[in-house]
């Protein structure tokens, strides 16, 4: 499941060919609070250095806890704390 880090996973979605962007989605962890996750196409993010962005908006990577496909297929997922 986990193949790579979470951005070479996002860089190959939205760069390799062969991938449609459109097919994926992240679910972050919305402003820390636990159990509070929002799904995000991952064709309306920019990739960034530290961050990520969605418009305007500025995200840290470390909020994303995994990257979906719509079939339901996770493709990457954050390595538990625990």
């Amino acid at each position: 499941m986990r193949k790579g880090s979470l951005k070479e996973v996002l860089a190959k979605i939205k760069h390799d060919p062969r991938e449609n962007e459109g097919d994926y989605y992240i679910v972050i962890e919305h402003r820390g609070a636990y159990g509070n996750e929002k799904k995000i196409p991952v064709e309306l993010i920019k990739l960034g250095h530290g961050y990520f962005f969605i418009g305007e908006t500025q995200i840290p990577y470390h909020r994303i806890i995994r990257v979906v496909r719509k079939d339901g297929k996770v493709v990457w997922e954050k390595r538990s704390r625990d």
